[in-house]
């Protein structure tokens, strides 16, 4: 099993505006693709002054699951979320075996 994580900085105004787009429309986007078999939404329990951190996890079956998601529909998916908080984020991606 790969889990492809999404470490993401919200400003704190929109961070409630962000988590409701992110369950709503963001993740069931995500996990549409196929490429994924389940999530989770993970909050930092260390908060900073200039925004709230979550990690978005998801979980696939193999490399090739997620290099299919990378290669078909990642590039999509990442600029409707950076339109919606243009500078109002910063994310970084991190891919690890479950062992």
């Amino acid at each position: 099993m790969i889990l492809y994580n999404v470490t993401v900085k919200v400003e704190r105004d929109i961070h409630e505006d962000w988590l409701a787009w992110m369950r709503k429309e963001h993740i069931p986007d995500v996990l549409s693709t196929g490429h994924f078999v389940s999530h989770r939404i993970c909050r930092l329990l260390h908060e900073e002054e200039d925004g709230i951190t979550y990690a978005v996890q998801y979980f696939a079956h193999s490399l090739e699951d997620i290099q299919a998601y990378q290669q078909g529909h990642a590039q999509r998916l990442q600029a409707e979320h950076a339109r919606r908080y243009k500078d109002r984020f910063v994310a970084f991606r991190t891919l690890m075996e479950i062992v």
